[in-house]
């Protein structure tokens, strides 16, 4: 960088902070963090007509660019962390699917090792311990009940990287599983699941503190038996994820969360699978053949919807420009909540003095024209 060579001022810009947009406003970007104060000889780039947001947190994401998270070399693996970097991601959480349990432990180790080289935020494990019934794009043959001990094992392997289990809690040992991670400061998410509304309650009253996925792969609301949707939107405890990408929810469901639970309960996924950022073809999630046509990727046996193609840019401005959301409501929604669910908002999430200096820069169209990770540009302004 020129003048400090540590030292930016990005100016101009509409800049969201936690206490809601300045006009006009500036951040200071000093080596690696945002600092409060600029040096005389930094180098200012203007960025008038621009939005500059805190860099987007994804937890719940499989893989991107043509490579998976389930399955990939460490190799592959970065190079699907990058290629979201490039759409706004500067943190993220690499998420499993059902296998076998002595292969997610191995897939769990080599997550971790990355999670501590600082690539990744850790690991979310979605299955083996979801309900037949609800499935998805998971086999069914290796699924299995939320044993409290087969969930420790996997948490062992992770080596402390494990965030969050997604955990069909209605199932034997679900509840227990629930206890445990709560327990050991893991989130215990609601997916996949058939269960009933006031099991659902015991679930969240155990301690779960997350609904995978809203709406997706879970009993709909029903005015007899409002079942999990009903429950999870209404506890002020519970942040519903919500999968933005025109296919997995109709805009009116999308603002009914928004509306009932509100902003800061909200956190939007990607639920990403090799395809996002790559293109269509045939992929693998996990041991099943997903087929992406028209960006929408499902499973070439059966038809199921397979995760997801979206990149977190496309969610922030498809909420902002189609569902007409505040720019705020969907900053809190992309990055602040995920980050304090996460524990790192204390790094991340929110433009403030001494947080890391991960940030995106929008046109007036919403459209991605740089991206900032801990003070470098992996998406650099042509300004």
């Amino acid at each position: 960088m020129a003048g400090s060579a540590h030292s930016t001022v990005l100016s101009g810009a509409k800049v969201v902070l936690p206490t809601g947009t300045v006009t006009g406003g500036r951040v200071i970007v000093e080596g690696e963090r945002i600092a409060g104060s600029a040096h005389e000889d930094a180098r200012t780039l203007d960025l008038a007509g621009h939005w500059i947001v805190p860099g987007f947190v994804d937890m719940h994401n499989h893989g991107g660019g043509g490579a998976s998270f389930t399955s990939g070399t460490p190799e592959e693996i970065l190079k699907g962390v990058r290629t979201h970097r490039e759409h706004g991601t500067t943190t993220l959480v690499a998420s499993t699917v059902t296998g076998d349990l002595d292969e997610l432990a191995r897939r769990a180790a080599l997550l971790a090792e990355l999670t501590q080289q600082g690539e990744i935020a850790g690991i979310h494990f979605e299955g083996p311990f979801i309900n037949p019934c609800r499935k998805g794009a998971h086999k069914e043959d290796l699924l299995r009940d939320p044993d409290p001990a087969e969930v420790r094992k996997l948490m062992d392997a992770a080596h402390g990287a494990a965030r969050m289990f997604t955990l069909a809690t209605e199932l034997p040992g679900g509840l227990d599983s629930v206890r445990l991670l709560a327990e050991h400061g893991v989130i215990a998410a609601i997916g996949h699941t058939d269960s009933t509304y006031d099991q659902t309650r015991e679930a969240i009253d155990a301690g779960a503190t997350v609904a995978t996925h809203l709406y997706n792969a879970m009993p709909g609301l029903e005015h007899r038996a409002p079942g999990p949707i009903a429950a999870l939107l209404e506890d002020e405890r519970v942040t519903v994820e919500l999968i933005n990408d025109g296919t997995h929810l109709h805009p009116a469901m999308l603002e009914l969360a928004f509306h009932h639970a509100g902003a800061h309960r909200v956190a939007l996924i990607t639920d990403a699978m090799d395809a996002a950022g790559f293109g269509d073809g045939t992929y693998h999630l996990g041991p099943l053949e997903v087929e992406v046509k028209d960006g929408v990727a499902r499973l070439v046996e059966g038809g199921s919807i397979a995760g997801s193609t979206l990149t977190l840019d496309t969610a922030f401005k498809r909420s902002v420009t189609l569902d007409r959301l505040p720019v705020e409501s969907v900053v809190q929604a992309i990055s602040a909540n995920p980050a304090r669910l996460l524990g790192v908002y204390d790094r991340v999430g929110s433009l403030e003095p001494g947080k890391y200096a991960d940030l995106v820069v929008l046109d007036a169209d919403f459209d991605v024209k740089g991206v900032m990770r801990r003070g470098e540009w992996i998406v650099t302004p042509a300004v």
